[in-house]
This record gives structure tokens, sequence and C-alpha cells, in this order.
């Protein structure tokens, strides 16, 4: 017995060293079991169809799944496409020379204040030139090839990291329960009850979290979408979208969501008096307020109490180590991560109590 916990101890303590070493695999692991777990309802219902007499394959059922979820980014992405396309005429339409003088004016007048209590000498003017020569020497001193070079290795990155997720997850559908199986095979024969008993529990309480993800992500676009809309703020949809799918990101994102429907309002509307962009401000910030309380009070309770029985205390903390260890991602993960572990180790701790086989 005591054999066993030592390896069972040395194999958590080297699994834990792995997925800190490599955090991106670990990841993209994580992400291709989150993603086959909910491609797999679709693509069993799908597998059971027949054609002509004959089921359709597993790996076209599979292919359907995947095709399911493209089209459906692709829908969602048009949400955003009106807002993309205003921003380009907005863009194309700045009159420069306006945007000059409404920046000279409260600069000479700055200017001359620091002149009337002698904080700064020179000539009226040499303020405002000498920020335009800063402008103008920050822009030829921009590396654009650099810029460039980043933006090509992140896209590298996240096209790697997509195909990577869609291989692995390809395989866990494809062959269904093959690395449940696998694993349960290199369990001796005593454990085994007790190993059946710790999946299943964890794949359960999985199961519950990422229901209660899209119960959440549902909930915020549809509180926030049905407000912003009542308010008349305009992309709505974009906005409350947006929203949830940054909510995702614990904390962080209900600003985020708050902060990107201020800046699509700024930026798409025509505001005579300040009066009038102070009131949209306020609607867009007391629909979200009204959102994250909801939010708060009734949906992540149901989340993160009852689906993986964590005291909050606990996600906080976890959440943060997820930050550290490996940023937004790592934040998003970590709860899922994190409930692994948690399982497994009460699980095995109450059979130790609990088994016979323990005790001999």
């Amino acid at each position: 017995m005591q054999r066993f916990l030592g390896y069972a101890i040395l194999f958590i303590i080297l699994f834990l060293l792995f997925g800190w070493y490599f955090s991106n695999i670990t990841i993209y692991l994580v992400a291709s079991l989150i993603l086959a777990a909910l491609l797999r309802p679709l693509t069993n219902r799908l597998h059971d169809f027949h054609v002509l007499g004959q089921h359709i394959p597993r790996w076209a059922a599979i292919l359907l799944s995947y095709g399911s979820i493209v089209l459906l980014l692709f829908s969602l992405g048009f949400l955003f496409y009106p807002l993309i396309n205003n921003q380009i005429e907005i863009l194309s339409g700045l009159d420069l020379e306006g945007i000059y003088d409404t920046v000279k004016q409260p600069v000479s007048k700055l200017e001359r204040i620091l002149f009337q209590y002698e904080l700064i000498d020179g000539k009226p003017g040499t303020l405002f030139e000498e920020i335009q020569k800063s402008v103008i020497s920050s822009i030829k001193d921009f590396d654009f090839t650099s810029f460039i070079g980043g933006v090509i290795n992140t896209t590298s990155s996240l096209f790697v990291g997509l195909m990577a997720i869609a291989f692995i997850s390809f395989f866990l559908l494809l062959e269904n329960g093959l690395l449940r199986r696998n694993l349960l095979n290199l369990i001796p024969n005593p454990y085994f009850e007790l190993s059946v008993a710790t999946f299943t529990k964890v794949e359960k309480l999985l199961s519950n979290y990422l229901s209660g993800l899209l119960v959440q992500m549902l909930t915020i676009f549809s509180f926030a979408s049905l407000g912003l809309s009542i308010l008349g703020v305009e992309y709505s949809l974009t906005i409350a979208l947006f929203a949830a799918v940054a909510n995702l990101i614990p904390y962080a994102g209900p600003i985020l969501g708050a902060s990107f429907g201020i800046i699509v309002g700024i930026s798409t509307g025509n505001f005579e008096t300040s009066t009038e962009l102070n009131y949209l401000i306020l609607k867009i910030l007391s629909v979200f307020a009204v959102v994250q309380v909801t939010d708060n009070i009734l949906v992540q309770p149901l989340i993160f109490s009852k689906s993986v029985k964590a005291h909050p205390l606990e996600i906080f903390v976890v959440i943060f180590a997820g930050a550290k260890i490996a940023g937004v991602p790592g934040m998003i993960f970590a709860i899922p991560v994190y409930t692994i572990f948690r399982v497994s180790i009460i699980e095995f701790f109450n059979g130790y109590k609990s088994y016979r086989i323990f005790k001999l």
C-alpha cells in the first residue's frame, strides 16, 4: 500500500511539473478534452443516423460536428461585420486638420498657464511644436518590421494551437472512450473500482461545469442585448456577444465587456453635447451593472458551488494561480484542471479510509 501511495504521489508531482514546464501542451490537451466533451453528444447523434441503410461513418460525423462549430462562429462573425465596416468608414473620413486644431487649442491654453507661472521658457507655440516633433519622431522610430513579425508569430502560434486542439479532439472523438480505457488499463485490479468511480465523478462535474458556463454565456448575452436594445444603444447584439465571451475570463471579463461597450458607443455615436455622451455611458454602465449583479447572485453560485463543489476562496486562489502559470488561458482552464485533481485526491482519500484493499 505504501508503495502504491508513493507511486501515486510521484506521478502527481511529475504530472504537475510537466504541466507547468509544458504549459502550452497542457492547455492544448485540456482544451481538446473540453472540445471533445462538447462535441461528443452531437457526434454520437450524427453517427446514429442511417444513410442508405448504413450508419454515417464516425469520422464523417466528427467532421460534420466541426462544420457546425465553424458555421456557428462564421454566423456570429457577421454580428461584428457592420461594426468593423462602420469603424473603417469613420477612420477613412477623419478630418486631420480638424483634429490638429482641436488638439492645438488646449495645448496652447496649457502653455499660457505654464508661462504665467514661469514653469517653462521659450517662445509661444514651443510646447505644441515639441509635442508635434515627439509624435513625428515616434512614428519614424516605429519598427514596422518587428511589428509585422510579432503579428505573424502570434497568428502562427494561434493557428498551430487551433490545429493541435482540432487534431487531438478528432482522435478523442474517433476512438470514443479509448483514452479512458487505456488509462484504466494501467491501474492495478485492486484499485480498479475506485478509479472508475473517480473517472465517473470527474466527468460528471466537468459536464456540469461546461453546461453551467453555457448557461452563463446565454444569460449574459440575453440580458445585455435586451437591456442595451431597450435603451437604444447601437450594435447591442455585438456588444452583448463580446461581453458573453469575455466573461469566460474570470474577474477581468465583465470589465472588458463594459469597456468594449463604451468604446463602441463613443466611436459610433454623434454627440452634440457632453451631456449626451455622459448619458450614453451611464446607460451602458447601468445595463452591465444589472447583468453583473444577476450573474454574481444567480448564475455564478450555480456554476461554481454546485457544479465543481468548491469554496469561492478556492476558486479565487486557483484562478490567479492559473493566471500566473499561463496568463489568460490559464485563468480560463484553471477550474477544469483543478476539478480533475481535487476530485481525484478526494476520491482516493475516501477510498483509503473506506475500501478494504487499503487496509490489508
